[in-house]
């Protein structure tokens, strides 16, 4: 759980960072808002590939190490 946490209090400092609302990223994306709303609300678990893409919406990218 605490990476889920800490996945999305990263979404939601750079969304709000970069001034864009929920519905602004999910256009950008090409998603429907309620996705957004359910990842930032911990109600999904989003696959690798959608992370990749909010990721990259947000300028930024997705990494993954053990």
């Amino acid at each position: 759980l605490e990476l889920e946490f800490s996945i999305i209090e990263q979404v939601i400092r750079k969304r709000l960072a970069k001034g864009m609302s929920q519905k602004q990223l999910a256009e950008k994306i090409g998603t429907k808002q309620s996705a957004i709303s359910r990842l930032e609300g911990g109600n999904i678990s989003p696959s690798i590939a959608f992370l990749e893409k909010v990721a990259k919406a947000l300028g930024g990218k997705l990494q993954i190490s053990f």
